[in-house]
């Protein structure tokens, strides 16, 4: 799945959820996604926390087959910034 894909499954997700927050997802050379609230953008800008982690485990997530903590405390998310933030989005989209 490309980050286009991913970004828009989020969208739909945040769109009503009252965040209010911004998170930045990092995947290297395959691209960022922004949230910014409910604003969804593959766009880079500068955020409360960036989460970075391949592609492949950012599909894994947003699918619900990667727990973020198990994945966090494993070392296939990396987050830099505010962690509250992190742990909000959690609810979102795990």
């Amino acid at each position: 799945m490309s980050v286009q894909e991913i970004a828009e499954k989020i969208k739909s997700r945040v769109a009503s959820s009252g965040f209010d927050r911004s998170v930045k997802f990092d995947t290297g050379s395959d691209g960022v996604i922004v949230i910014d609230g409910a604003t969804v953008s593959n766009t880079d800008a500068p955020t409360d926390c960036t989460i970075k982690l391949s592609l492949d485990d950012l599909d894994s997530l947003i699918a619900g087959d990667l727990n973020p903590t198990m994945a966090f405390m494993t070392g296939k998310i990396k987050v830099e910034g505010d962690m509250t933030v992190a742990m909000a989005l959690s609810q979102l989209i795990g």
